[in-house]
């Protein structure tokens, strides 16, 4: 017997907006004041003077109003520029149509003229209006993605590393201790995942080319996939040097590419050649061409021979002056024959 599938379909009623405001600033307010009433002071808003009252009210542009029929729906608030964050939302406000019926909207009755006089909105004889408005788009029926299922049961992140890296600090069930410039660390043999194969010894494994702050992080990135935050530029630059070499002699890649990124931040007058040494032993080629750019600078190549830093690059890693100089080197012009 054939089993009927249920499936469901979706729409939705898009309403779009083009939202904006804009500032409308009255210079020599007491000069307004002898506008007859009901003329208006022409701007991008228009002002309306009444007996006892200031208005302002929004009006259809004279070009759109040239073509018949056409009509622009938009939601507006008008107040003073320094009472934007008393008023209610602008989407709250009603839509209002205008077009050959009722080319404006606005504010018969803003404020009182007397109440505005003796307030702080008048400073200078000058006061500042704010006008927000959204044109309404047309509105429209969208088909959209099938509606998805009602959720009875919701699935958390994974917190695997948390609670590993807890693990890592309580110490807890560890059956190995690696002893590291003279600080011991508790650690779990099935976290290693035969990365250390120092971890397979009995009794307390001893590490001694590689300080017990470098250790520590990478014993924490074996955990958690995570390396500890650090405060200063210079020590993150550091421990990023360390920790290179150690991600590349337990072949932790991801490790390895952490801290290559990061030391690409790094690199500088000072600290070029010892990174470049580094990139160079250890085969980290985006590592190398970011120093290898760096140097093919006329300024950071004369300030980096200025040290004795190229000389120790010199020795250990020949090859690498050699790509630099071959790089740095004018190309030869082709011979001509007669």
């Amino acid at each position: 017997m054939a089993t009927a599938v249920s499936r469901g379909t979706a729409s939705a009623i898009v309403a779009d907006a083009v939202t904006g405001y804009h500032l409308l600033k009255i210079d020599g307010y007491s000069r307004t004041k002898g506008t007859p009433n009901g003329a208006a002071l022409t701007s991008d808003q228009f002002v309306y003077h009444f007996t006892d009252y200031i208005s302002f009210h929004l009006m259809l542009d004279e070009n759109a109003t040239s073509t018949k029929g056409v009509k622009v729906k938009a939601q507006f608030q008008i107040c003073f520029a320094d009472q934007v964050e008393t008023q209610p939302l602008l989407s709250s406000r009603p839509v209002r149509t205008f077009g050959d019926e009722c080319l404006t909207w606005g504010h018969v009755k803003l404020i009182k003229r007397d109440e505005f006089e003796k307030s702080d909105d008048l400073r200078d004889d000058s006061f500042t209006i704010r006008c927000d408005i959204a044109v309404v788009g047309e509105i429209r029926t969208e088909r959209t993605t099938e509606i998805a299922a009602e959720t009875f049961v919701t699935v958390p992140p994974s917190d695997l590393n948390q609670k590993l890296g807890k693990l890592l600090d309580t110490e807890k069930g560890a059956d190995v201790v690696f002893e590291v410039g003279g600080e011991t660390f508790a650690a779990h043999r099935a976290e290693l995942f035969g990365s250390m194969k120092e971890s397979d010894r009995t009794g307390v494994v001893c590490i001694d080319d590689m300080e017990a702050q470098v250790f520590k992080a990478l014993l924490r990135f074996m955990y958690t996939d995570s390396l500890p935050e650090m405060e200063e530029e210079e020590e993150e630059g550091t421990m990023c040097l360390h920790l290179l070499v150690a991600a590349d002699r337990y072949n932790l890649e991801r490790l390895k590419l952490i801290c290559e990124d990061r030391l690409c931040k790094h690199v500088g007058v000072g600290t070029v050649v010892n990174i470049l040494t580094l990139a160079g032993q250890h085969h980290c080629d985006g590592l190398k061409k970011v120093c290898l750019h760096f140097l093919g600078s006329p300024a950071n190549l004369s300030a980096v021979l200025a040290g004795d830093g190229f000389e120790q690059l010199s020795r250990s890693c020949p090859s690498l002056v050699n790509e630099l100089v071959a790089m740095l080197a004018p190309p030869i012009p082709p011979s001509s024959h007669a």
